[in-house]
């Protein structure tokens, strides 16, 4: 595997259960010495788009009122071009359908989303750091559904632990925004306004469970509706949790996200430099616009010593104190 996993593995403590990081799966029995050995993941990728991009070009999608239990407005229906369809828009001609590079390992992929609606302007735009409240559907491309929910569901997209939603997923989800609002029911429940985002992601096996169960080296689908983000401070140090990805690549459970290397990486760790004091008294945060979404123009890293290090990183401090 490569190096950057192997590090992503140390610094994770366990996985959920739930649509979770299990791109690389390898049994072994001590009985019979036996392995699984996987496919290449080039070699699966590559497959894997030709079978994206022919089933973008064969089928169609459009909204129909929500029915059974699902609360919200409309759902996104996905159909073959066929019979009485046969005139019918391509998801691969739609206007809806966006396409960005992702990036892991030696791989850069190209995932397929359609954004059929973004969501409201005003609401927060969550990263990869942060938790979502969506409802959403799972299925392969013979339309089996593998898992989901009609009812709001919430997850943390990084997970407080380690790995939380699937890569593929989570890349989606970033460029999605929430409701501009919403209300509480008599009966508990809630109701969001119909501004919410909508899409559905086409996901390659090498960014979801790559030969695990649902994928088995075949690409998945998400169809999804943000309903709010919430921006998430994992560890109440006064950071938000994306702005404790040092290097800004997209991974906070790797040794370079690990300061004082106690092994718990900085967006879960309150001491990120190990020095005794606490984060939360090493800077100054002031949420101006109280909208409950801290920026970096919010916080003060105070540097005592002017060396360029902001005192939360910086044992040294401490110890001149």
């Amino acid at each position: 595997m490569r190096a950057k996993f192997k590090a992503m593995m140390k610094y994770c403590k366990f996985f959920g259960v739930l649509i979770i990081f299990s791109a690389f799966i390898i049994s072994c029995n001590s009985d019979d010495d036996t392995s699984i050995s996987l496919r290449d993941e080039e070699e699966v990728y590559i497959e894997n788009a030709e079978d994206i991009e022919e089933y973008l070009s064969t089928h169609f999608f459009e909204l129909v009122p929500a029915s059974g239990d699902n609360p919200l407005t409309q759902e996104i229906v996905i159909d073959t071009i066929a019979g009485e369809n046969a005139d019918r828009t391509s998801i691969m001609e739609s206007d809806d359908l966006k396409m960005k590079e992702v990036t892991q390992g030696e791989i850069t992929y190209e995932l397929y989303y359609i954004q059929v609606r973004k969501g409201a302007e005003e609401s927060y735009q969550p990263t990869k750091a942060d938790r979502v409240i969506i409802t959403y559907a799972g299925e392969n491309f013979n339309g089996n559904e593998f898992d989901g929910s009609n009812l709001p569901v919430s997850f943390n997209i990084l997970g407080s632990q380690g790995p939380g939603l699937i890569s593929g997923f989570s890349e989606a989800l970033i460029e999605f925004k929430g409701a501009s609002g919403f209300e509480e029911n008599e009966d508990g429940s809630v109701s969001y306004n119909d501004d919410f985002g909508m899409g559905v992601v086409f996901v390659p096996a090498g960014l979801a469970y790559f030969n695990g169960y649902p994928s088995e080296y075949e690409p998945i689908m998400f169809k999804f509706k943000m309903l709010a983000a919430i921006q998430m401070d994992h560890d109440g140090d006064g950071i938000p949790s994306y702005m404790e990805d040092i290097d800004n690549d997209g991974i906070y459970f790797e040794q370079d996200e690990d300061i004082d290397g106690d092994g718990v990486p900085n967006y879960l760790d309150p001491d990120d430099d190990g020095d005794g004091v606490l984060t939360i008294d090493e800077i100054e945060v002031n949420d101006a616009n109280g909208d409950g979404i801290i920026t970096e123009d919010e916080i003060i890293f105070t540097d005592t010593n002017n060396d360029g290090t902001p005192d939360y990183l910086d044992p040294d401090i401490a110890i001149q104190q």
